[in-house]
C-alpha cells in the first residue's frame, strides 16, 4: 500500500503529519508514537523528565562494567567454561574463589550431560509417550539447572554480592558465557 504524506504550508491550517486515513493500519501504532513525541516536544516538564532519566540510565551504565568468562572449547562443544582468572577481577576477588566458583560450574554441568541409565530411561519414555511425558516430569538436566541456580543464588548471597559482583546465571545468557556485573 502506498502511503501520501501531504505537505501543507502554515496559511492551510492542514498538521505537517499525514492523516490517519492515509496511513497503512498497522503503522496506527506508530501514528500515535509521533504525536506523542509532538506533544511531549512541546511540553518542556515532559521533555525534561524523559531526558533526564536517560542521563540516569547512561551514568548506571557507565558505572556498571560486565565481566565475561567464555566456554572452553578445547575438549570439544561439552559445556565447560574456561578457568583463567579476568583481570578486570583483580581487586575484587581472589584468585582462589573464582576457580572454586568455575570449577564447580563445570563439574554441574559435567554431570547433566553424562549419558546414564536414568538419562537413557528418560529417552525412551519420552519417545515412548510423544514427549507428552515432560509436561508431568521434569528430566535430570532440569534439576541440575535448578541446581546451578540455587548455586549462583547462594554464591550471590555469600561471596559476590559483598565485594560488588553479581554473578549471573549461565543459562540466561544461553550457555556461552558466565558474566559478573560490577556495582
Amino acid at each position: 500500500m502506498l502511503c501520501v504524506f501531504r505537505h501543507s504550508s502554515k496559511s492551510d491550517g492542514a498538521p505537517p503529519f499525514p492523516s490517519r486515513s492515509s496511513l497503512h493500519p498497522f503503522l496506527s501504532h506508530e501514528w500515535r508514537g509521533l504525536q506523542h513525541r509532538d506533544r511531549s516536544s512541546t511540553d518542556s516538564g515532559v521533555m525534561a523528565t524523559e531526558f533526564h532519566n536517560l542521563q540516569e540510565l547512561r551514568h548506571s551504565a557507565s558505572l556498571a562494567t560486565k565481566v565475561f568468562v567464555q566456554r572452553d572449547y578445547s575438549d570439544g562443544t561439552i559445556c565447560k567454561f574456561q578457568t583463567k582468572f579476568p583481570a578486570e577481577l583483580d581487586s575484587r576477588i581472589e584468585r582462589s574463589l573464582f576457580e572454586e566458583t568455575i570449577k564447580t560450574f563445570n563439574c554441574f554441568y559435567a554431570e547433566a550431560e553424562k549419558i546414564s541409565g536414568q538419562s537413557y530411561f528418560e529417552g525412551c519414555l519420552a519417545c515412548a509417550t510423544a514427549y507428552i511425558i515432560f509436561l508431568c516430569m521434569e528430566t535430570r538436566y532440569e534439576k541440575i539447572l535448578k541446581k546451578v541456580s540455587m548455586y549462583v543464588q547462594e554464591q550471590n548471597e555469600k561471596i559476590y554480592a559483598p565485594r560488588g559482583l553479581l554473578l549471573t546465571d549461565p543459562i540466561e545468557r544461553g550457555m556461552r558465557v558466565i558474566s559478573f556485573n560490577t556495582m
